[in-house]
């Protein structure tokens, strides 16, 4: 390897060669600096730790007629392999933040429909027995032939199409390395305050990574709009992309700078790049020390108005997040974790006992329980052997949520009993999801209080006014008969989420569409306008609990549109108390009322935009 300040160049050797051998000591080196593209913010100090992903060997080969059953074997095998280790991916999720889950769920959603019957798969078992190629060879074609189909298409979102056909790829990637039994990339022996040098980072590499263990990351090959920039952003990992040059510079041990604003990487920092770091580390924890200063400061605008700020809770081991946060309760309690990793749903005694610990640490702050949304496209394997599985071609327009729920009434009387036994300890709600008439709901409270008639003959001591009973909007449905609900409903939690991806008939999932989900749709702002100016008719209870309540660029606009109730990711809840403080309800009213007369989403967000730099001035 060769850098500056050497008196003459090493021979050339292979990255596992550079990354053993270690580096004899010598005077101190002269500072490197390779730049790259800043694609999430952050500085870093530290050690290099370079890790490479051994290239499967995959030459061009044809097969006999006699063997194209035995490689549509193998492709099948491989296929079905690849789908359990996306599987495995996506069950670790709970664990990563909010805004990575929301990133790579879609993606791995995409991953398995395309390891299932997908165009990629047929073509392959195509060319395994029209052209004679092996398995190995047949992937490689027919996933080249699909992104280049892709890159061809008249689109001006060219970063869209890029990561489009990069997902093909991926699958295609992954396919191969298990047909040839080539490893993996391990990332398993990073060492605490790394910085983590590589050629190229996927998606599914990113979501294996430990945010409080990576210092920063930077690779040879990547760009700012795809998925893995995407996921390094969510999970708060200063990084740059796209460092040429970086694989044969960086060696293992090497000392380290990385700015993921500016985008480069200094090896063999000099004193002054090492003092400008450590300065831009204060200004971190000086601006993580001011939005901590928050937390005990109340979310209200500068005209004297409250905004509720919750936070969305995944598993109970997110719990002391919440409080580090300041958050006001629990916004939206997502109750599917009780049924993963179980081969039976929980009874009731062992929903009592989660949802105990859950409103017992909150105390009096507010706690909403949202019963199971099972359908769909989730899948949750303690259900499988009990209820139908999600089929057809539009599962997610089938049996879902509450839908599912009324179908058996068991599995909603079990978490009733059990919300209803703790609702005494604290300030519960509950909260029904994927609504979409007033009947559903009728029917809902109807089991609801003829569980509480069972517990309460059964000895139980519950409050003599039952916990509201709360509707989930997120259907264009819902949202149109929002006022015929709202006298059937307690409260109403508006999922913005979901609600975009049926009004606009886009699935994130789906890689040819996910680019025209858009939650800033005049038809998504009107449909949640409808709801919220719904509730506030009859004085209920609204919030979201979808992304748009965490981001601050948005906070005018609910605002404007009447909302006093946020439920976010408890990470987000210090910047958007930022934003509240510093906004005026009647500027946030004439802003909202600005947008709703826009009727072109790129014209909305270049508002948002504006509004937003206005604030910062």
């Amino acid at each position: 390897m060769k850098t500056e300040g050497q008196a003459r160049p090493e021979p050339p050797r292979g990255a596992e060669e550079r990354r053993k051998t270690p580096r004899a000591p010598k005077a101190a080196e002269a500072e490197k600096r390779l730049t790259g593209i800043p694609v999430s913010p952050g500085i870093a100090i530290g050690q290099v730790y370079d890790t490479t992903e051994a290239t499967p060997e995959t030459p061009r080969r044809s097969i006999a007629e006699a063997e194209v059953e035995a490689e549509r074997t193998r492709l099948s095998e491989a296929a079905a392999l690849s789908r359990k280790q996306v599987g495995k991916l996506k069950a670790r999720l709970a664990i990563l933040p909010e805004e990575a889950q929301e990133e790579l769920e879609p993606l791995l959603d995409a991953y398995i429909l395309m390891l299932g019957n997908s165009r990629l798969l047929r073509g392959a078992r195509k060319r395994i027995g029209e052209e004679l190629l092996s398995a190995e060879t047949a992937v490689q074609d027919e996933a080249e032939a699909i992104a280049a189909a892709i890159l061809a298409t008249k689109d001006d979102d060219k970063a869209g199409l890029n990561r489009r056909a990069g997902e093909v790829r991926e699958i295609a990637r992954r396919l191969v390395r298990n047909l040839t039994a080539t490893p993996f990339r391990s990332l398993k022996g990073v060492p605490q305050g790394a910085i983590l040098v590589t050629e190229e980072l996927t998606p599914a590499d990113a979501a294996l990574l430990e945010p409080g263990r990576i210092a920063a990351v930077c690779t040879e090959e990547g760009g700012a709009d795809g998925h893995t920039a995407i996921m390094l952003r969510a999970l708060g990992i200063p990084a740059v992309l796209g460092c040429h040059g970086l694989t044969a510079a960086a060696r293992r041990g090497d000392a380290a700078v990385v700015d993921g604003a500016a985008g480069f990487l200094a090896l063999h920092p000099s004193a002054e790049t090492l003092a400008a770091a450590r300065e831009g580390l204060a200004a971190q924890a000086k601006e993580r020390a001011r939005l901590g200063k928050l937390r005990r400061l109340p979310a209200e605008t500068t005209d004297g108005q409250l905004v509720e700020l919750q936070a969305n809770l995944e598993i109970p081991a997110e719990l002391p997040l919440l409080d580090q946060a300041g958050a006001q309760g629990i916004g939206l309690l997502r109750t599917e974790f009780l049924f993963m990793n179980r081969p039976d749903p929980p009874d009731e005694d062992d929903q009592v006992s989660a949802y105990r610990m859950i409103v017992e640490a909150m105390g009096h702050d507010p706690v909403t329980i949202r019963v199971l949304d099972w359908g769909g496209e989730k899948e949750i394997e303690g259900l499988a052997d009990t209820l139908p599985a999600p089929v057809g071609p539009n599962p997610a327009l089938g049996l879902r949520g509450l839908r599912m729920l009324l179908k058996r009434p068991e599995l909603l009387e079990a978490q009733f009993a059990a919300i209803l036994r703790v609702s005494g300890l604290g300030n519960v709600r509950v909260l029904l999801p994927m609504v979409t008439v007033p009947a559903e709901v009728a029917a809902a409270r109807e089991i609801y209080e003829r569980v509480a008639r069972r517990l309460r003959r059964r000895g139980e001591s519950l409050p003599e006014k039952l916990p509201p009973l709360g509707a989930m909007i997120e259907t264009p449905g819902a949202a149109l008969a929002a006022d015929a609900i709202a006298l059937e409903a307690d409260f109403f939690a508006i999922g913005t989420n979901d609600l975009a991806m049926y009004t606009l008939a886009v699935d994130r999932a789906e890689i040819d569409v996910a680019h025209l989900y858009d939650p800033l749709h005049p038809a998504v702002l009107r449909l949640m306008q409808f709801a919220i100016e719904a509730a506030l008719r009859l004085r209920m209870p609204v919030s979201v609990c979808g992304e748009m309540a965490g981001n601050p660029k948005l906070v005018p606009l609910l605002l404007g549109l009447g909302l006093r109730s946020l439920s976010m990711n408890a990470s987000a809840i210090p910047r958007v108390k930022q934003a509240v403080r510093g906004l005026d309800i009647d500027d946030c009213a004439r802003f909202a009322r600005r947008v709703m007369e826009q009727s072109d989403p790129q014209r909305i967000a270049e508002l948002v935009e504006e509004f937003s730099r206005r604030e910062e001035r």
